[in-house]
């Protein structure tokens, strides 16, 4: 009989970073034929409220449309309806607060999974409270595993590493290409491009970059190589790229702006079409746009921090140029007491942009493929799949559910002092 999970994440079918790791992660225990998923599908504005089925599954993946993530009453009335045997959910932990407040209702019926990134140290101990509210905590980065297995040794966790699609982020023909550089870029073909791929926030730093490859090309030539930055430059939550760049006067063809909403074949495209991607983020947590780009054998410039730090090497290769921060700012808010942001210097973003522009193609092409080789052993499809359906099945069977639940109490003596 398939076990079911109960999934409070962004909605699977969303194009933002955490829905894409979690619709791979049920379509890959889908075809297992061991589980069936029901889910809020949070963190998007929608058109209507009915659930969600698809052709392919059916009953066995039902997506519920919701505000935000949902809310107690909401998640007390599936849980009744439904009966699951876990409950797995994703994103920032400022998110779940509601959610850990209702383990003691949650817990006696089921496991709770959380899967956890957290971008930086120091250790995060006021996290504590809510790691030791999960039954298994999955991390996405060595740094996130780090923390949880530090803060709180009694839980129990799992190192899994986000995954990228290496079928669609793949190396394309060079006779492509050609084809989509000649319409794509036009009068900028043969340029040598440099790809920036995020949210334009402010921890992006889309702002700095600007300047600094300005300051780049005032050094190389500003007819020698341009920056496809694939953004929106209005964002509320950024800076105004479009005012920065007539500010700068690189709005000659030095920056070309991508805004629309590309399907994940057009953006393995612009991967394939770009010489080198770029992250100068001051935190992050993954950094899935520097994975597909490795994945298409294109190499990165990117701030060694979060987990960006270990798609840059696999201890031997080198799949970039890591730039190490030059200082770290214990920022902080009511909700996140302190952490660090690592800022970096000017000079090392502008020397490495130097370095991979004056790189010999065949140097930058075997660091590509290099690349690619250690994205197909370390987070492809297939490796992440094998990794679930081993958690997974690990937590069903220590763990069980409802009639069958284990290894939780909910009361613990103490020592009074």
């Amino acid at each position: 009989m398939k076990k079911t999970i109960f999934v409070i994440a962004d909605h699977p079918m969303s194009p933002s970073g955490v829905g894409i790791q979690t619709k791979y992660m049920i379509e890959a225990m889908l075809k297992t034929g061991k589980y069936r998923f029901v889910c809020f599908g949070g963190a998007i504005k929608h058109e209507n409220y009915n659930p969600v089925k698809t052709e392919e599954f059916g009953d066995d993946f039902i997506v519920y449309p919701v505000d935000g993530y949902g809310n107690p009453d909401m998640v007390r009335s599936l849980i009744r309806k439904e009966r699951p045997d876990m409950l797995w959910f994703m994103t920032d932990p400022r998110f779940w607060g509601w959610l850990w407040e209702i383990e003691d209702e949650i817990r006696p019926l089921m496991p709770m999974v959380y899967y956890h990134v957290w971008d930086n140290y120091p250790f995060p101990r006021y996290n504590k409270p809510h790691y030791m509210s999960c039954d298994v905590i999955a991390t996405i980065s060595e740094v996130t595993d780090d923390i949880v297995k530090t803060v709180a040794p009694e839980v129990e966790s799992f190192y899994v590493p986000h995954a990228v699609n290496t079928n669609i982020f793949s190396k394309i023909g060079d006779a492509d290409m050609r084809a989509f550089k000649q319409e794509f870029f036009k009068e900028e073909e043969g340029k040598f491009v440099f790809f920036w791929n995020n949210r334009n926030a402010r921890r992006k730093q889309s702002g700095s970059l600007l300047f600094w490859f300005k300051e780049f090309l005032d050094k190389v030539g500003h007819d020698k190589a341009m920056l496809l930055m694939h953004t929106d430059t209005k964002d509320p939550n950024g800076q105004d790229l479009e005012i920065i760049v007539r500010e700068l006067e690189l709005d000659q063809g030095q920056v070309k702006f991508s805004t629309a909403k590309l399907p994940a074949t057009s953006m393995s495209m612009l991967y394939n079409a770009a010489d080198c991607t770029i992250s100068v983020s001051d935190a992050e947590g993954f950094g899935l746009a520097t994975l597909e780009s490795l994945a298409c054998a294109t190499p990165i410039i990117a701030t060694k921090t979060g987990g960006l730090q270990q798609q840059l090497t696999d201890g031997e290769r080198q799949f970039g140029i890591s730039l190490e921060p030059a200082s770290r700012a214990v920022i902080g808010s009511q909700e996140i007491p302190y952490i660090y942001e690592d800022r970096l210097n000017k000079d090392d973003v502008i020397n490495a942009l130097v370095s991979m522009y004056e790189m010999p193609k065949e140097e930058r092409q075997k660091m590509g493929d290099d690349a690619r080789q250690h994205v197909l052993e370390k987070y492809s499809l297939e490796v992440y799949a094998k990794r679930w359906e081993e958690v997974l099945d690990h937590i069903i069977e220590k763990h069980g559910s409802w009639e069958t639940r284990k290894n939780y109490s909910h009361w613990s003596l103490g020592e009074v002092k």
